[in-house]
């Protein structure tokens, strides 16, 4: 009797969680965890519309691949590396997400990295930056089509490593901060680095600091730079108010979002190298993402637009490969080495460590009126190829 009850039981068991797979095999269920609150707000809300807007793009208006129903889970991980771990776990064991998108910041990204592992999952990660995040603490369920730090530093050292210049930088102390710097350092041949300046993420005065950049490279001869690697809340760029110019110093950066380059006005012919700018980027994908984004919102696409629907196209072009099968080693099998195109034109996953490889944009800041932000003409595409970014993984 005992025996009959348990194997009713487990028959119950059986039938109850064959319900929601039935209901789930005719969807693609993609999870995005990102700040959708917190101090990256404002990148996290440009990547989940850039998400949305690829995602249709790549179905071609339908939100399905072979015959299956794409839905898209939001989480937000409010920029908390632990909430954003546990956001994932949820996704994937309670949602059943097939695989997931994100984050904004590069610390919860570390944290959210084990996760994958954990469950065997696949995490595009999208937009957060950290060298390490496809370095030493990768796995191979991750796979990144944002730019990596090295990927900024090499771009940026193209515009600024000149013999005779001597460079200080300015940036947060946290992973993306000082993999940032790191990167640089490693890209920086000619001119030589005289100072490394780290300041808590949440800064607002920045006297103290820029005082100790000033004093480290008042005397140096040549050229002497500022170079900036900052996200999120505050404006770095105040460091000029201290009279920059009165010892020729010169500020450096890369690209950013449009409301943080209204402070680039102030710098006209600033050089740097910037991941993705809406008007530099000529390619029918890129054609198409401004004219969405100009319908839906009478302003053009940001920086973090077109990573969100970089992350669409990766995955679209996965699920094309496989039919729809969401496999985790089918995707794995598909996405390593996988060329697909973005706004940016084509990227490819390096299979070694699974980075988007892809262009960036040499720029100089120009200082028209018809715009509010200082606007970043190419001065040149640094292509792929052009880019020795080093595998920094454990394989």
């Amino acid at each position: 009797m005992h025996r009959r009850h348990l194997i009713a039981l487990a028959a119950v068991a059986a039938s109850a969680a064959a319900l929601p797979a039935a209901a789930q095999s005719s969807e693609i269920r993609i999870a995005h965890v990102y700040s959708k609150t917190g101090p990256l707000e404002a990148y996290g809300k440009q990547t989940q519309v850039g998400l949305m807007m690829g995602l249709e793009y790549a179905t071609g208006g339908t939100m399905m691949v072979n015959g299956k129903k794409i839905v898209v889970i939001e989480k937000d991980d409010q920029g908390k590396p632990d909430l954003g771990k546990s956001q994932l776990a949820a996704a994937y064991a309670d949602d059943k997400a097939a695989l997931a998108i994100g984050p904004s910041s590069s610390g919860v990204a570390l944290a959210m990295l084990p996760v994958a592992e954990e469950y065997k999952k696949i995490l595009i990660v999208e937009p957060a930056v950290a060298d390490s995040i496809t370095g030493d603490k990768w796995n191979k369920y991750i796979f990144r089509t944002g730019r990596n730090s090295s990927q900024d530093a090499i771009s940026n050292a193209v515009a600024l490593d000149k013999e005779g210049t001597s460079i200080a930088t300015l940036a947060q102390d946290y992973a993306f901060g000082r993999d940032g710097v790191k990167a640089f350092k490693d890209a920086i041949k000619k001119a030589k680095v005289v100072h490394e300046e780290y300041l808590p993420q949440n800064t607002t005065d920045f006297t103290a600091g820029a005082q100790r950049l000033i004093d480290k490279l008042k005397d140096q001869p040549g050229r002497k730079i500022i170079w900036i690697v900052w996200a999120g809340a505050g404006n770095p760029f105040k460091i000029a108010d201290l009279d920059l110019k009165r010892y020729n110093i010169e500020v450096a950066t890369g690209g950013n979002i449009l409301p943080a380059m209204a402070s680039y006005k102030q710098f006209p012919g600033m050089e740097g190298a910037t991941y993705y700018y809406f008007g530099i980027p000529k390619n029918p994908v890129n054609e198409a993402m401004v004219a969405a984004h100009y319908k839906q919102f009478k302003a053009p696409p940001d920086f973090f637009t077109a990573g969100g629907f970089t992350a669409a196209m990766a995955a679209v072009t996965a699920l094309k490969k496989t039919g729809g099968d969401t496999n985790t080693n089918k995707l794995i099998s598909a996405m390593e080495g996988m060329s697909f195109d973005t706004p940016k034109g084509t990227m490819t996953f390096r299979k070694e460590d699974h980075q988007a490889l892809q262009s960036m944009y040499h720029f100089r800041i120009k200082n028209d009126p018809a715009f509010a932000w200082g606007v970043p003409e190419l001065v040149r595409e640094i292509k792929a190829s052009e880019m020795d970014v080093p595998i920094r993984n454990k394989r």
